[in-house]
């Protein structure tokens, strides 16, 4: 199983550098940031810094989209820090949340994030692609390779994943709902003719090590992640009100947002944000990875178990490098192959 860290690129850009180097110290092998070029830095700038100072770590935006980046520049990028860092980077791409909607638009239809992910992936490979009547390829570019890993939802987001997809991420950890994305990608893979163990799974949810018998402690640790509960409640909404509340996602996603009143996106991804007090203790809970580092590894394992092949953290509270260590030192090392000197 790899981990990931997930960051927000908050200036100054410096600490966002140092969390990534301190992530590949503990043995993390992604680290991902928001990609919302109003609400932080441009992360593609920050990246070029995060991989000349790491070795081997592998960075991306969990995640873009097609509508606020041309998909050739988008490609182009991703190529240039190949080239450069040679051939760490991965491309998380969803239909869009706050980088759009910030700007009073709207997410992309899957048709447009299909042909985006075929777009960014051919010309980000080195290879030819046909963009508006013309064939297009970076003369520049040779040997790149960069997967496309579509964050979904809903059935035909679901579908589209199952279809193109390098790999899937799922944003919450909820080993009932992940068993049930994880076999309806597996499924529009196989009918797709596609391999479907060959799809990468990502779930990507708040990680918070603290004393998870401390009743105290354990409220701080929820309130520090409340606001992911929010975050999720922007993706089911669009869901419900396109498909309704019956059975096209599992109840355990939809029934949660019946509270939700709106969603304030000058404080998207912050901890004590003030539009997440409808998410239930019960949500974070389930959806997030809280305690002990003896309760991380047991959920970890039921994750492992349904083909989960990446967990990775988000970092939007203030714990951040005590967790880091904690997953170094102790968690881990738990879910790694253990191989023996001498048989």
């Amino acid at each position: 199983m790899d981990f990931g860290v997930v960051l927000q690129t908050n200036p100054p850009a410096s600490r966002t550098i140092e969390l990534t180097r301190l992530a590949e110290t503990h043995g993390f092998t992604h680290a991902w940031t928001f990609d919302s070029h109003l609400l932080w830095q441009e992360p593609f700038v920050v990246y070029s810094q995060m991989l000349a100072a790491t070795r081997k770590i592998i960075v991306g935006p969990m995640v873009t989209n097609p509508s606020t980046r041309d998909w050739t520049v988008l490609a182009s990028l991703f190529a240039t820090l190949n080239e450069m860092f040679g051939n760490r980077t991965v491309c998380g791409i969803g239909r869009g949340d706050s980088a759009v909607r910030v700007l009073n638009g709207r997410p992309s239809t899957l048709v447009t994030l299909r042909e985006s992910i075929h777009v960014i992936r051919e010309l980000a490979n080195s290879r030819s692609v046909e963009v508006n009547g013309s064939t297009l390829q970076f003369p520049w570019s040779k040997g790149s390779e960069l997967e496309m890993w579509v964050a979904a939802y809903g059935p035909l987001a679901l579908k589209l994943t199952g279809e193109v997809g390098d790999g899937f991420i799922l944003q919450l950890a909820d080993p009932d709902i992940a068993a049930w994305m994880i076999k309806a990608v597996k499924d529009s893979a196989e009918k797709a003719g596609r391999d479907p163990e060959a799809i990468k799974f990502c779930v990507a949810a708040p990680m918070y090590v603290g004393d998870g018998d401390s009743p105290a402690e354990r409220a701080h640790m929820r309130e520090q992640c409340r606001w992911f509960g929010g975050m999720v409640g922007n993706h089911v909404a669009d869901i419900v009100t396109k498909y309704g509340a019956g059975a096209a996602v599992p109840a355990a996603l939809t029934d949660y947002i019946a509270g939700r009143q709106g969603y304030d996106y000058n404080e998207h991804g912050r901890s004590g944000n003030s539009h997440a007090a409808f998410v239930p203790d019960e949500i974070v809970e389930r959806f997030c990875l809280l305690g002990s580092p003896r309760e991380h590894i047991e959920k970890l394992e039921a994750l492992r178990d349904l083909g989960v092949h990446q967990f990775a953290g988000y970092l939007q509270h203030d714990n951040k490098e005590e967790t880091m260590r904690q997953y170094g030192e102790r968690i881990i090392p738990n879910l790694s192959d253990h191989v023996v000197a001498k048989a």
